[in-house]
This record gives C-alpha cells, sequence and structure tokens, in this order.
C-alpha cells in the first residue's frame, strides 16, 4: 500500500475557505460543464430541420426513465464517496480500499440488470412517461443507444466521485470536461454530418464516457496511490455493500422522486397543453438545472471536507464548511431567479426557433423559478445530513419537497389553473421545503453547540 501520509490531511487543518475553494472549484466546473453536456444535446436537437420542436419533447419524455438510470447510480456511487470521506478522516486506509473495490462489483451488476429491463419494455415505458406517437420514435431513438451504454455511465459517475473525494478534484473534474468537449465535438459530426439526428446525439454521449471510463479505470488502479482497487477485483464484501447502500438511499429515492415528479409533469402538461408544452417542460427544466449543478459542484465540494471532519470529530469545522457553501449556493439560486424572471426568452431561445415553444417555456421559466431564489439553502441542508451519514434525515429533506409538498400540488392545482397550476406547483413546494431545512439545520447545529471537538457524536444518529 501507498505511504498513508498522501491521505487529504489537510481536510482537517486547512482554512475552511481555502478548502473550498480548491474542493468546491473542480467540482463547481465538472458539475456545469456535466449540465452543459445535456444542453449541448438538447440545442442541437432543437435544431434539426422540420423536427426540431417534437425531438425537444421526445427528448423531455426520456427525463423520467433517465432519472431512474441516475438514482441507480448514485445508490452505490454516493454511499461509497460518503463512506470512504469518513473512513479517510479516520485514517482507515484499508476499509476505504474495500469500499472502493464494492462499488465496482455493486455497480457493474445493477447497471446490466437496469438494461436488461428497460431494453425489453422500453417502448411501454416511455408511453407510460407521456410519450404520443408523434414523440415516441424521437425518445425510443435516444434511449435505445443511452440505456446500452447505462453501465458505463454508472461506473464513470461513481468512480469520478471517489476520485474527488479521495484527494483529486482536479483529475475529476479534467475528465468530466474531457466528456463535455469531446460530446460538443462529436454531437454535430454526428447528428448533422452523419445524418442520424438524435441517435447521434446518444452515441456521442456514450462514446466519450465510455472514453473517460477507461481512463478512471487506469487511474483507480495504480497502486502507487493510497485508494486503489485491490485484489480480489470483484469482491463483495455484505457489511460494507449495506452501509454503502444504506447511505445512497438517500439520493437514490431523491432521484427515484425525481422521475415521479417528471412523470406527472409530463402527464399533466400533456393533458392540459400538448406535445409541446412537455418539450417546453424539457428546456426549462436544462436551464435550471445548469444552475442546479453549480450547487451541486458546491455540496461536491463540502462533501469531503464535512465527512473527513466528522469523523475526525472537528464539529465547529463542520458548521463552517456548511454556512460557507449555503451562503455561494443562495447567491447561485439567486441569479437563475433572477434570468428567469427578467430575461427568460433570451435562454430559451438557445433551444429552439419555434415561436409557439418559446412563449410556453418562457412562461413555464418565469412560473416555475419564481421561489428559486433561496432553494440553494434546502439543497446545501440535505447534503449535509447526507455527508455525515445522518441517513433518515437526509432522506426526509430530499424527499419532502418532491413527494410530501410537489406530487400532491402537480395533480391538484392544474384542476384550477390548467397548464399553470403544474408550474405553479414548483415554487410553492420550493419555499416549503426551505422551512423545513431551517428547522433541521437550526436543531443539528444546536446539538454541535452542546458537543466539544472530539466528543463522541454517536447520539447524533451520524456515521462516525
Amino acid at each position: 500500500m501507498a505511504d498513508a501520509s498522501a491521505a487529504p490531511l489537510e481536510l482537517g487543518t486547512e482554512k475552511i475557505g481555502t478548502l473550498l475553494r480548491k474542493y468546491a472549484v473542480p467540482g463547481i466546473i465538472a458539475q456545469t460543464a456535466a449540465s452543459l453536456y445535456n444542453m449541448v444535446d438538447s440545442i442541437y436537437i432543437g435544431h434539426i430541420p422540420d423536427v426540431g420542436s417534437y425531438a425537444i419533447s421526445g427528448l423531455a419524455v426520456t427525463f423520467p426513465l433517465m432519472n431512474i438510470s441516475i438514482a441507480l447510480g448514485t445508490l452505490v456511487g454516493v454511499g461509497a464517496m460518503t463512506l470512504i470521506s469518513i473512513l479517510l478522516g479516520q485514517k482507515n486506509y484499508e476499509a476505504a480500499n474495500k469500499v472502493l473495490s464494492n462499488t465496482l462489483t455493486l455497480n457493474t451488476g445493477i447497471g446490466i440488470l437496469f438494461t436488461i429491463v428497460a431494453m425489453i419494455f422500453l417502448d411501454p415505458i416511455l408511453y407510460f412517461f407521456g410519450a404520443s406517437d408523434k414523440t415516441i420514435p424521437f425518445a425510443r431513438d435516444y434511449m435505445t443507444i443511452i440505456i446500452l451504454g447505462n453501465t458505463f455511465a454508472h461506473l464513470m459517475h461513481g468512480f469520478n466521485g471517489i476520485i474527488r473525494c479521495s484527494g483529486h478534484p482536479k483529475t475529476a473534474m479534467g475528465l468530466t470536461l474531457f466528456t463535455v468537449i469531446s460530446n460538443a465535438i462529436l454531437d454535430p459530426i454526428l447528428i448533422f454530418g452523419l445524418g442520424m439526428g438524435i441517435s447521434g446525439a446518444a452515441l456521442a454521449t456514450v462514446i466519450c464516457q465510455l472514453l473517460a471510463l477507461v481512463y478512471t479505470l487506469k487511474f483507480l488502479s495504480d497502486k502507487k496511490r493510497f485508494l486503489h482497487f485491490s485484489k480480489p477485483l470483484f469482491r463483495l464484501d455484505g457489511r460494507i455493500a449495506r452501509q454503502s447502500l444504506a447511505i445512497g438511499v438517500g439520493p437514490f429515492l431523491m432521484n427515484c422522486a425525481a422521475s415521479l415528479v417528471a412523470l406527472f409533469v409530463n402527464q399533466q402538461l400533456r393533458k392540459y397543453g400538448g406535445d409541446l408544452a412537455i418539450g417546453a417542460y424539457g428546456i426549462v427544466n436544462r436551464i435550471t438545472m445548469l444552475f442546479a449543478m453549480v450547487c451541486m459542484g458546491f455540496n461536491q465540494g463540502l462533501q469531503p471536507i464535512a465527512g473527513y471532519n466528522y469523523g475526525a470529530r472537528q464539529y465547529h469545522r463542520v458548521k463552517q464548511i456548511f454556512l460557507l457553501t449555503a451562503r455561494w449556493e443562495v447567491l447561485v439560486t439567486t441569479v437563475c431567479f433572477l434570468i428567469s424572471e427578467l430575461i427568460p426568452e433570451v435562454a430559451v431561445r438557445l433551444f429552439t426557433n419555434d415561436p409557439e415553444l418559446i412563449a410556453l417555456s418562457s412562461k413555464g421559466l418565469r412560473v416555475m423559478n419564481c421561489g428559486f431564489a433561496l432553494v440553494g439553502f434546502g439543497m446545501v441542508s440535505s447534503n449535509l445530513f447526507q455527508c455525515l451519514g445522518m441517513v433518515k434525515k437526509s432522506i426526509f429533506l430530499s424527499l419532502s419537497r418532491q413527494l410530501i409538498f410537489l406530487l400532491p400540488l402537480i395533480y391538484t392545482l392544474p384542476l384550477w389553473f390548467k397548464e399553470t397550476g403544474v408550474w405553479m406547483s414548483f415554487p410553492i413546494s420550493d419555499i416549503l421545503n426551505i422551512i423545513v431545512s431551517a428547522f433541521f439545520i437550526v436543531s443539528l447545529f444546536r446539538k454541535f453547540n452542546r458537543l466539544q471537538d472530539g466528543d463522541d457524536a454517536s447520539s447524533l444518529g451520524g456515521t462516525v
């Protein structure tokens, strides 16, 4: 094993602001790039001659299925990242390597199983998620290729997070940037140059993810690094697997809930607004996700810092990193709010030239994000509990916005406000979730205030 001194001990000693810059900036760049990765596909697809508007709607229909795929990947990946961060804080490097091997086995198995099931039932799934006879050809062509490359995506994204939390955020960022840049180059070649249309966008995505995965596996196979694959490679430790999956349940359920939300949104928009209304949601979702992914980048920076210091029982540093991250994330979501309210048409025109789709998307963006300014606080709150291994609280905060607040509103508000009611559901649920998040954070910090650094925090319910 490599020298243990190579471990990121700075996480427990360096200034919090310096650490956040070091770990969050690569995460922000990587997550922004990942969002642009999806936006590039949508922009090119939206400008396919004669069919762009319905192709965008077909792409929007795939969101629920793609969220399920992401959910299965995060079920393993997020739990592994959290465990590895805490184990590094405890200087338990052998256990961290076992978690890494478990991640390979679990993600491969789950990815293959999802691929088989999704391919068998693809058309019924897409119709259930809101496809019509006009949009299903585009949705089917795109998802067939994406599903076949699903296992590569699971492994690439899961290991990318592990590379970041093991002290190599720039390497993780570089891999993500590679996939974005190469995808932006391949997209027009395959979509327009080779005439593959929406299938070309999907193929470009899979090729780029596969190339990034090859380098990732090589990086994690280097035994000179303190965190690396160890023999036997495909090992499965039942205890580690249960711990990892238990921690990953929160983001897994959150993504499943996002899939359920997208399903309800698609069905309600199709009922009250038609196929183009679904396309409008696809555009609005892409724009909003760009800012949400910046917040995810900050969360990625917080994750190893909070997890390490919680494992090292330095509770004052956990509070510091949360408060600093929350301030930055609220600033980001406030910028999204201002763009949505002041210049929605400018953002929407990147995706389409169709006047009707522009009008529908601009209205949706303005209404959907009118309560978005403080959403960053809710995002970082849920992430903090996840980083500390406080599974139940993380799950509740993750699901409260989508299942407890948003889904009932999506179903009931359109009864009075038609299509507008679907868009109104989002800001109302955002505000309610922020209030609940604030209550949980205040309660946690009061408990931290009663502890001295070095005290056992097992009473708080986290993984220490």
